[in-house]
């Protein structure tokens, strides 16, 4: 018999709990078995009036609020709210029930703004902590890698960069290379006035520069937990960063990890160089070197014992005072150079000494090229695994959380953002392990 279904009810009678009203393998739900936030209230005391002023939100229904947005994908504030108007699984989440008004999504940029980024880092770290404590994440081997994220600006909103033509009419020397510099990179083309924090980058050569930031994070190899991870403008290089935030890692953690994977992105001497100082094995693909010249780099012989550089005729190469900000230069003797059969292809026109520059932890960079043609099956797994794991996070992130965008404007905001997606990453991965109530189970 076909059915019929009265639907001009005017009332609403719940006996018992909004609990009861949202499935038990809700993420919310499974979420707030493991998320506590009894120490958030302490936290933020000292940035409210004690005995002045109506009362504000409670701490912990602020941060539920953005937590739930950004688990279930709704990032904007207006949305989110106008979502939790409806969402019986978010009012539960929160703490409010169906007859009290929901705070105003403009209390939520407030918020934001009053705690600033260091306090929702101090959310994201508890979140790693109750990760490594539950046994999910060890720090033995750790995946580290970098995404852009598209800044919420328009192309409208770009114009052109002309400071250094403003300097080079005026006598400046440095302007005019680097504005040839930008020319060939198209890096300082443009600048953004609507959101001066965001710069110009790309993911690849063949693809145009678009306003974006871009997100460090190191990603555990057991399960996925995101250890680290910090926000910068879209063309800080991410080899950069690695260091520190594995520093940062290792603190939060308390262990230093036994392997890094990385992509060749990080592969410069000074990664190497640092990760061999702090007793890691680096998992990273060194880049072959690249050959600008008739006689490549590769062919002179650097001596670290002795300071010096033998070129392919055994001529001796030393440092000069001039100095980089990432290597040395080695140069040679006029002398020595006179007569030599390798001349014309080594030196360039209208030099009469050939100089090399040999950067700052070359032998470990020499080291780890020889490590790379001996890669094992134990190296190329792990290699792989980076592949899934920290490039799987970005994907995760910005497919079902929100982060394929930024959602408000300036650094601190973008911080705040990547912050709370990761923490609600991780708090996603301990619940995937957290056993239901009893009481639910027995009904």
């Amino acid at each position: 018999m076909l059915g019929r279904k009265e639907r001009d009810q005017l009332e609403l009678f719940i006996a018992g709990s909004l609990r009861e009203l949202v499935p038990d393998d809700h993420i919310l739900v499974r979420v707030d078995r493991v998320l506590d936030l009894s120490w958030l209230r302490e936290e933020v005391e000292d940035l409210y009036s004690v005995d002045n002023g109506r009362p504000g939100i409670d701490p912990e229904v602020a941060v539920r609020l953005m937590l739930a947005g950004f688990l279930l994908g709704i990032v904007h504030d207006r949305r989110l709210m106008r979502e939790a108007q409806v969402n019986v699984a978010i009012r539960w989440f929160v703490g409010y029930g169906f007859h009290e008004a929901l705070p105003d999504h403009s209390s939520l940029s407030r918020i934001r703004r009053r705690w600033g980024a260091e306090r929702f880092r101090r959310i994201f770290e508890r979140s790693v902590h109750a990760c490594v404590e539950a046994g999910i994440a060890t720090g033995e081997v750790v995946h580290a890698d970098a995404s852009l994220i598209r800044a919420d600006v328009s192309w409208e909103s770009l114009v052109d960069r002309h400071i250094d033509a403003v300097q080079q009419e005026n006598g400046d020397p440095e302007a005019l290379m680097r504005r040839r510099d930008g020319r060939r990179s198209g890096r300082f083309k443009k600048v953004c006035l609507t959101d001066p924090d965001a710069s110009m980058a790309t993911t690849a050569r063949n693809r145009r520069l678009e306003p974006s930031y871009k997100q460090h994070a190191i990603v555990d190899d057991l399960r996925g937990v995101v250890l680290d991870v910090e926000v910068t403008t879209g063309e800080v290089n991410e080899g950069r960063l690695l260091l520190a935030r594995l520093d940062a890692m290792v603190e939060a953690v308390g262990r230093v990890p036994r392997a890094v994977t990385a992509d060749a992105g990080y592969a410069y001497a000074k990664v190497f160089g640092g990760l061999e100082a702090r007793g890691i094995d680096p998992v990273i693909p060194a880049k072959a070197e690249p050959i600008r010249s008739k006689v490549p780099l590769r062919r002179f012989r650097y001596d670290a014992r002795h300071d010096h550089v033998k070129c392919p005729r055994g001529r001796i190469l030393r440092p000069n005072r001039a100095r980089l900000r990432h290597g040395r230069f080695f140069a040679s003797k006029a002398c020595d150079c006179k007569g030599c059969d390798l001349a014309p292809k080594c030196l360039s026109p209208g030099r009469v000494t050939k100089a090399v520059v040999i950067s700052h932890d070359y032998p470990a960079l020499l080291r780890a090229r020889r490590r790379r043609e001996r890669w094992g099956e134990e190296e190329k797994r792990l290699y792989q695994r980076h592949r899934w794991r920290s490039e799987g996070f970005h994907g995760e992130a910005k497919t079902w959380h929100g982060l394929a965008r930024a959602v408000r404007r300036g650094l601190d905001n973008m911080r705040i953002q990547s912050f709370l997606t990761a923490a609600a990453i991780n708090f996603k991965r301990l619940a995937a392990i957290a056993p239901a109530p009893l009481e639910r189970v027995m009904t």
